[in-house]
Parts: structure tokens; C-alpha cells; sequence
């Protein structure tokens, strides 16, 4: 699939509080948290712009990692590739990579390296967009190289050696309105080189994030059968089966 020139780094660079990366944040709280644990050393990579990882913050050391420095706290991160992260093996109790592989050529080798920092019973946290059947011009904006269903990413990490513990469709409230969203790009595309956020009134605001906390709320006891993302959690095996 070809690929257009886009603007680098996360969209929540250029448009800061947007009604989706505040829901994300809240739906991969629901799913992720008691998968937690007591992490010693945690990273996150590639999302360190975006309000995703406030919940995985309890006192440990955490590190973030980005391509640009543009997402990053000066002093409190580390650029580098998600597919040549600069660490030894078996660093981090806690890897997560909130929509990123998705970004990688080679999404196994991305799996890989994330494993690789990953101590023995590490948890690896991962989300990415949903259903190649939804490609738009904003993927090829944004970078992307595919979108996934729950099995295929399932694979993906299972074929990098770990055990999926939990995988699950989010942002399900919502989803009538992306497909429509997405029906709406392919009969008018915008111009090319357009990488805006739709635009949404403070009332659409909170009728987004009130469907989205419904979402979280089942979240926290049961898996959603669609959606726009897919969150997964798989731990690294003691010992290499």
C-alpha cells in the first residue's frame, strides 16, 4: 500500500486535549490497570505526547521514548525507534506502545524489540487502530502501514513469544459515528496534505466522552466485541518456551 508524505509525530502535538486522546487514556486505564502490577521500571514508547499514561504512573521509574523530541519533557526522555530501542535486554517490568506499530514497517520486528527490554513476566501494553476495511486518507497522513483485527494483532504478539492475557475492541460507543466518519472521507476527501482533527463542539465533546466512559465502565468487567482500536496485554513467559 502506498504510502503520501505526512506531518510526523502524533496529531495530539498540534491539537492539545482532543476528545479522543482523553478518552484513550480512560479506556486504556480500564483494560490495562490491573495488569499493572508493582513495575520497578516502566516505558512508554512513541505516545510520550499524549495524555496516555498518567494511570500507569505510581512512583517507579518510567522512562518515555519518541522518534522527535518535539514529544518528549525535556530531560525526561530518550529519542529512538521503536524498532532499534536503545536498551539492553530484560530492562523494563512494563512496555507499552499506544498506537505505534502500527507506524512500523515491520510491526513483528517492533513486537520483538518490545519484548526484548521486557524482564521475564513483563507485561507488554499495545493499542492500534482497527480494521484495514476502514483505511482512509488519514491513515496515509498519519504514517500508517495497517490497521488490525483483534486475531491479527493476537498473532502478531503471540508470534513474538508472549502470552496474550486479555485483547479487546474499544471505542465501541462511538463506532457508528466513525463509520460514518470514514463514508464521509471516501465520497470528499479533504486536501491532500490535510492532517486536522475533525472539529467538535463542546456539546459533541461530552456526548463523546460520555459514550466512551460508558465503554470504560464495561471495560473494567468484560471484552467489547467491535470498535475503532484494538488493547491488547500480553506478559513475556518466565523461561522461552
Amino acid at each position: 500500500m502506498s504510502q503520501a508524505p505526512h506531518q510526523p509525530g502524533s496529531s495530539s502535538l498540534r491539537t492539545q486535549g482532543y476528545w479522543w486522546h482523553r478518552a484513550r487514556a480512560d479506556l486504556l486505564g480500564a483494560v490495562m490497570r490491573p495488569h499493572l502490577g508493582t513495575p520497578r521500571r516502566t516505558l512508554d514508547v512513541g505516545s510520550a505526547d499524549a495524555p496516555s499514561v498518567g494511570w500507569m504512573s505510581s512512583g517507579q521509574q518510567h522512562v518515555s521514548l519518541d522518534l522527535l523530541p518535539e514529544g518528549l519533557v525535556p530531560g525526561q526522555g530518550v529519542c529512538g525507534s521503536a524498532t532499534e530501542l536503545p536498551f539492553a535486554d530484560a530492562t523494563f517490568d512494563v512496555v507499552s506502545a499506544f498506537d505505534v506499530v502500527e507506524h512500523c514497517a515491520d510491526d513483528a520486528r517492533a513486537v520483538a524489540e518490545l519484548a526484548r527490554v521486557l524482564t521475564p513476566g513483563g507485561r507488554m501494553l499495545l493499542s492500534v487502530p482497527a480494521y484495514q476495511w476502514a483505511w482512509s486518507d488519514h491513515d496515509v497522513q498519519a504514517g500508517h502501514h495497517r490497521r488490525y483485527t483483534r486475531p491479527r494483532l493476537v498473532r502478531l504478539v503471540e508470534g513474538g513469544g508472549l502470552r496474550v492475557a486479555r485483547a479487546t475492541y474499544a471505542f465501541t460507543g462511538v463506532f457508528p459515528l466513525f463509520v460514518a466518519e470514514r463514508a464521509r472521507r471516501r465520497l470528499s476527501p479533504p486536501p491532500p496534505g490535510d492532517t486536522r482533527l475533525p472539529q467538535v463542539s463542546p456539546r459533541t465533546d461530552r456526548a463523546l466522552m460520555a459514550l466512551c466512559r460508558a465503554d470504560a465502565r464495561v471495560l473494567r468487567r468484560r471484552d467489547l466485541p467491535y470498535g475503532s482500536s484494538v488493547l491488547l496485554v500480553a506478559v513475556k513467559p518466565d523461561r522461552p518456551a
